[in-house]
């Protein structure tokens, strides 16, 4: 080496600034890097926790959404959140009240039962009030539901029916139905019929009391032909 100067070849010879420039540099392999900063006009998910009004884990709600709650609300008050224990607890809440009359009116409406003297040495069963209250997913009352049933364990099989049976559907045959339909493609319609029980027919006849709270002033003797 010229001038005995000694040079360390596994030392890297350090550039100057100037000699540094971006000529050197292979645009294909920087990253690029965009910084966000957070909004102050709407929310976001890097919001800060403290800063947010309500649960952050609930789903936003649309306008059509908040009405609808509004709606709810509103319907909520004219239910009641307590289930009575007895006819006087549900004669004193007019929610109730509404309950029970809509439950004799569907009696009523398709012609059910028929006020009549009371027969002799007949079996005659007494009615029971049941009430209870409906919820939805969030546990809040959206109805309050009132059925009318009648003490049937008071008859004797032999002597006031034959026999008694209630066509009930197979869960199995439920399961095939859905499966058949899905295969096939099908539309599949599903409906809820009110108070369906009444809409069988009776072999024999059939006498209850009058209803506790909605006994008839003029005939309270009377009772109902099934």
């Amino acid at each position: 080496v010229a001038d005995d100067e000694f040079i360390n070849i596994f030392c890297t010879p350090v550039q100057d600034q100037g000699e540094t420039s971006s000529r050197h540099v292979d645009s294909s392999n920087m990253h690029t890097f965009n910084q966000r900063y957070p909004s102050e006009h709407r929310w976001t998910k890097d919001h800060p926790l403290e800063q947010v009004i309500g649960n952050p884990s609930h789903l936003v709600r649309t306008r059509r959404q908040l009405e609808l709650d509004a709606e709810m609300f509103m319907f909520a008050l004219t239910v009641s959140r307590t289930e009575p224990k007895n006819i006087k607890e549900a004669m004193a809440d007019s929610a109730w009240i509404e309950s029970m009359q809509e439950e004799v009116h569907q009696f009523d409406r398709l012609d059910v039962w028929e006020l009549v003297d009371r027969p002799l040495c007949t079996n005659i069963i007494n009615l029971k009030w049941l009430w209870k209250n409906k919820r939805d997913e969030e546990n809040t009352v959206i109805q309050n539901k009132s059925r009318l049933v009648a003490k049937g364990y008071a008859q004797k099989e032999g002597v006031d029916f034959e026999e008694s049976f209630a066509p009930v559907v197979r869960l199995e045959a439920v399961r095939l139905f859905i499966a058949y339909a899905a295969h096939k493609s099908f539309t599949v319609y599903y409906m809820d019929v009110k108070t369906a029980f009444l809409y069988g027919s009776l072999k024999e006849e059939v006498y209850v009391n009058q209803p506790d709270g909605f006994v008839d002033p003029y005939h309270p003797d009377k009772v109902y032909r099934l």
